[in-house]
């Protein structure tokens, strides 16, 4: 796992938006999929719920609280 992918993973938490978060990253919205993709599947489970709006699943939410508390 690296730092780079958790950043992307935070990003696309905060703005609820893959979209949103390329642009606010300075990134490609393929560029961040594929990193989500590959945390998601270095994790072993989907860290959003994709469809009009994305949010969290259980294991996002898990993650996403392990890595605030880490920081």
């Amino acid at each position: 796992m690296n730092f780079l992918n958790i950043k992307y993973f935070m990003a696309i938490a905060e703005e609820q938006n893959i979209s949103a978060a390329a642009r606010k990253l300075y990134v490609s919205q393929q560029s961040l999929s594929e990193h989500l993709k590959k945390l998601e599947n270095e994790i072993g489970a989907p860290l959003f719920i994709r469809g009009n709006t994305i949010t969290l699943t259980v294991a996002g939410e898990c993650f996403l609280e392990g890595d605030r508390k880490s920081t």
